[in-house]
């Protein structure tokens, strides 16, 4: 990825990242009373290299004053034709409302499209307000086969 956003700098993982992307998800999910599961749900940032690169996906961290804030990525799924799952999409409290996430959403997007995938999927938890009207306002659309335990909503949107 690599780009500025205002003054984020979105780029793409490196091994480094680990802890803080870690900790950035883990304080997120605590934030709506959902647990950080480093073995089922969350097991794919201990796997980052396996779960996303080497699948053929990506990993973007969000650097603001070189401090990890946020999170974005994607992998292709079984579901679906020719489709991907957006997943780790996370921007701590005080980073949001200033269209980051909006940002990187069209910049996944963007990226998915270009390496020729057909179809976005998305599980999120009602729990997680903006992202639910997020997604909701870029064309996803409510679908069923929610995959992920802490997850009650699913969406897909075509390319």
């Amino acid at each position: 990825m690599n780009s500025y956003y205002q003054n984020f700098w979105i780029r793409d993982w490196q091994h480094k990242d680990r802890p803080g992307a870690a900790q950035v998800i883990s304080n997120v999910l605590a934030e709506y009373g959902l647990s950080w599961q480093p073995t089922e749900a969350d097991r794919d940032v201990i796997e980052v290299e396996t779960a996303y690169l080497e699948s053929g996906g990506e990993f973007w961290v969000v650097e603001f004053q070189g401090k990890i804030v946020g999170t974005a990525a994607y992998y292709p799924i079984a579901r679906g034709e020719q489709a991907v799952e957006i997943r780790k999409m996370y921007l701590l409290p005080e980073f949001r409302g200033q269209g980051l996430g909006r940002y990187l959403l069209q910049h996944l997007e963007q990226a998915i499209a270009k390496k020729g995938f057909k179809e976005i999927w998305i599980e999120t938890a009602s729990v997680l307000s903006e992202a639910v009207v997020l997604y909701e306002k870029h064309g996803y659309q409510p679908a069923s086969g929610v995959e992920t335990a802490r997850c009650d909503l699913v969406y897909v949107k075509p390319l």
